[in-house]
């Protein structure tokens, strides 16, 4: 079966959670109120599935986002526009299948329309290169390094500028069409919003 890419659903969080924590060192752990955070904040909140069964998710915040992560307000001191990939997290029963290439399919297509850029960070203690690669094969360039305070964990900050956004902002000056798949992720206790592409 394929993979189909939606939002999360609330009753799944719980799963989302365990799926996280069990991630393994490329991870930082997630408690219950930082996932709470993500349902009720987060721009881009979308999990993957596969065979009916949960493979993995991603969660992505604007730099307007009231985030507390070191490596976002890292990158929100730099850059004035950008959705920032906090976590992508693959079951490991599904990794090697491409589940994380059609993630990353999908949080361009969200953000192209709304900001100028992604912004996510790999960390380097252990084996990065992986992860490395599989980022700079999708165009991203690391901008710097950051080491997070806490965990003294260094990540390599990357960037990845998105070449349909001038177009976009320039043609629609933030009145995009209004089509299902322009619209922005229908948070807790709001109606869902078009794109404004600005």
């Amino acid at each position: 079966m394929s993979i189909v890419i939606r939002d999360v659903r609330e009753h799944e969080l719980d799963l989302v959670l365990a799926l996280n924590n069990a991630a393994g060192p490329g991870i930082l752990p997630m408690d219950a109120g930082k996932l709470r955070f993500f349902w009720e904040n987060a721009d881009y909140f979308r999990v993957a599935e596969k065979d009916g069964l949960l493979a993995g998710f991603l969660v992505g915040v604007t730099q307007d986002a009231d985030h507390d992560s070191p490596n976002f307000l890292w990158f929100r001191d730099r850059y004035p526009e950008f959705l920032y990939i906090d976590r992508i997290v693959i079951a490991s029963t599904r990794r090697g299948a491409g589940v994380g290439r059609v993630f990353y399919g999908d949080v361009q297509s969200f953000a192209e329309v709304r900001v100028p850029r992604l912004a996510a960070e790999v960390f380097l203690e252990g084996s990065s290169h992986p992860a490395l690669l599989f980022h700079g094969s999708f165009g991203f360039r690391e901008v710097g390094q950051h080491v997070m305070e806490g965990p003294g964990v260094r990540a390599a900050m990357l960037i990845k500028e998105l070449c349909s956004y001038p177009f976009v902002h320039r043609s629609y000056d933030g009145n995009l069409p209004d089509q299902p798949w322009l619209a922005a992720r229908a948070l807790p206790g709001r109606k869902p919003q078009r794109a404004t592409g600005t």
